[in-house]
């Protein structure tokens, strides 16, 4: 099966790498949600790849947490025994190259190797009348009696309920400020060349400077010393970028998360799931007040030429986006 989504493609290279780890550790790994990490594992375990999505417990703290909860369950039949896996597939999507990858390591204890089995029949509802239920006879109803009461003075109203609304409804949200992720972008450049700081907003309201530091083209020599390699007629670049957290609301996302290469001809090539031992990658999260730097990877052809670098705070372009140009 070829994987031709390039977010499947990182996700796969990025778990070749370990060969066995937890959803979360692969989703920060990628600087993705661990919830859409999942799905897509599942989704691609699904369609015939060698890959194992599992789940560990602790059986006695669940049995705990069960009690007093929903009656029993339906029973499900034994998992069945999946075929042994088979050898990682590789995919990225910037480029394709060699991952050497450690071994798999020992599957993890009460996790199923293989798919769960489900009864094949209908469930029988225990206490469900086998033929047509009747409904007892209902007694000749009386006419209704007018029973003659006093009026009834109108509420007084609450002042707080009337200004706020019920408690724990969406009316007691602040009215004086937006809601966050939807501040309007403070007015600035949002383009710039090489070594010249540019400031934006972050989906929660961060302000946020970024400087592009340098454009390593080619980094061949780099990508080869932290032991991949390239195919023929591809070559590596490397970025460096530095983001400093200037408002009081933490960066909680990968800084490069959605850096791009933009070509000449207009189409954006994104990050490579690898990180250079000589050159470290950008951490998740930036404090406020703190400065942080990384690099990022690129594999593309070796004809392609890149005429900027652009940040995104979001997959798709917007208002928070900030470009340089590294042409001359």
């Amino acid at each position: 099966m070829a994987v031709t989504d390039p977010v499947d493609a990182r996700l796969l290279a990025a778990l070749a790498e370990v060969g066995k780890t937890a959803v979360h550790e692969l989703a920060a790994k990628v600087g993705m949600d661990p919830r859409e990490v999942a799905y897509r594992l599942v989704a691609l375990s699904g369609s015939g790849l060698p890959l194992l999505v599992g789940v560990e417990s602790d059986p006695n703290g669940l049995r705990a947490a069960l009690v007093g909860g929903a009656g029993p369950r339906p029973p499900v039949s034994q998992p069945q025994q999946a075929p042994p896996p088979q050898p990682n597939v590789a995919g990225t999507p910037s480029g394709r190259y060699n991952v050497h990858a450690p071994p798999p390591r020992p599957g993890v204890q009460g996790v199923p190797s293989g798919a769960y089995g489900v009864p094949s029949g209908a469930y029988a509802v225990q206490g469900t009348p086998s033929g047509r239920y009747q409904p007892p006879p209902r007694p000749p109803q009386q006419p209704p009696q007018q029973v003659h009461r006093p009026p009834m003075p109108p509420p007084s109203a609450d002042p707080v309920m009337s200004t706020w609304g019920p408690p724990q409804s969406a009316s007691w949200a602040r009215g004086d400020q937006p809601p966050s992720g939807n501040a309007p972008v403070p007015p600035g450049r949002r383009t710039g060349k090489a070594g010249e700081v540019l400031e934006t907003q972050g989906l929660e309201g961060e302000r946020l400077a970024l400087q592009l530091l340098e454009v390593q083209d080619p980094a061949d020599f780099l990508f080869s010393a932290a032991g991949y390699s390239l195919e023929p007629g591809e070559r590596a670049v490397v970025v460096h970028t530095e983001i400093t957290n200037r408002g009081q609301i933490p960066f909680a996302s990968l800084p490069d998360n959605y850096l791009e290469l933009i070509t000449a001809d207009g189409k954006a090539i994104g990050k490579a799931p690898v990180s250079l031992s000589s050159r470290p990658p950008h951490r998740i999260g930036v404090q406020p007040g703190e400065t942080a730097g990384g690099h990022t990877v690129y594999v593309l052809p070796e004809a392609t030429r890149v005429v900027s670098v652009r940040w995104n705070a979001r997959p798709e372009v917007d208002e928070r986006s900030l470009t340089w140009s590294i042409e001359d």
